[in-house]
């Protein structure tokens, strides 16, 4: 395989990007880390997979920043890990200086990659990384509400005992405890959830769904998700790498829309192989426009603290 994208962290986050890029078949995978043995040691284990699992890619682990030349991706998952009681923000000032010096290797060794953001607290590192890199906006976003309302969709199907896969949901906002779960633009293979599930455990399923990572956290009590973030992230990358014009919820940087600019913050986005090709504008109810505005403001203080 010609193409290439580049994982950096060979973290839980990490590796499990590389498992499921390699099970998608669609290019070779360098995963960088700072601890040596790890990615090497990973990257090795996957590739051996290859033959049973039946892909044909190649996972290569290193240490040095180098081997991600000409990566077409980059998908950022390192940084420290969310602990029980710590809130993505507490993790402010500690990952912006693990995104400063990735992001200076990625404009060096990869200036024409898309980079898809994972590392938290995430809107606030994905402006922070396109800060760095220098980057047009649409080759820098991250994952927020991809990941979110992969979640919502799991718990509604949990609540019906329906197939996850015939499950639709829309979360905006900042990937926090400020998103945004839209109930109305949510279905079940096409059917509104306002007609299939009572309005009290809408609430508590959408409420779930702003805590679910927190309620991970809280069950591993040494880490934080790793399977769901990896498979959210992979299903971004493969959209950008395959052109396929997906509409999904990430965290996108916003000029005028919904009223909010010079931010990064979940809304729906048509991703492609130009990366966020659209910005979609949904005709929010005022409460709901209300709330995306006021998940943004809270974002807008904590850039403040960083200096922007």
């Amino acid at each position: 395989m010609n193409k290439k994208i580049a994982v950096i962290g060979a973290g839980n986050v990490g590796a499990s990007c590389a498992m499921y890029l390699a099970e998608a078949n669609i290019a070779d995978i360098v995963m960088v880390d700072i601890v040596e043995g790890v990615p090497q040691g990973k990257g090795l284990d996957l590739t051996q997979a290859g033959p049973v699992r039946g892909y044909n890619a190649m996972v290569k682990g290193s240490n040095k920043f180098s081997d991600i030349k000409g990566a077409d991706i980059v998908i950022m998952t390192a940084g420290l890990p969310r602990k029980p009681g710590m809130s993505r923000e507490d993790l402010l000032n500690m990952n912006a200086d693990i995104v400063k010096s990735v992001g200076l290797n990625i404009k060096k060794y990869a200036p024409k990659s898309y980079v898809i953001m994972v590392s938290n607290p995430l809107d606030l590192m994905t402006f922070h990384m396109r800060k760095v890199t220098g980057f047009p906006a649409n080759r820098v976003f991250g994952q927020a509400g991809v990941l979110d309302s992969i979640r919502f969709r799991a718990f509604i199907a949990m609540e019906l005992g329906v197939a996850m896969t015939d499950t639709n949901a829309m979360v905006l906002g900042g990937h926090g405890d400020t998103m945004v779960p839209l109930p109305r633009y949510t279905t079940v293979a096409g059917i509104p959830i306002e007609e299939l599930i009572p309005k009290d455990r809408i609430k508590a399923i959408a409420d779930r769904t702003r805590v679910g990572g927190g309620e991970i956290v809280k069950l591993l009590k040494t880490g934080s998700a790793y399977y769901a973030p990896g498979a959210a992230s992979v299903d971004m990358a493969k959209a950008v790498f395959n052109d396929e014009k997906k509409v999904l919820p990430a965290s996108a940087y916003l000029t005028g829309q919904y009223g909010i600019k010079d931010i990064y913050i979940g809304v729906p986005v048509v991703l492609g192989a130009n990366g966020v090709e659209k910005i979609l504008e949904l005709k929010l109810k005022k409460a709901e426009l209300t709330a995306l505005q006021t998940s943004a403001a809270t974002y807008k203080e904590h850039l403040k603290i960083m200096g922007y």
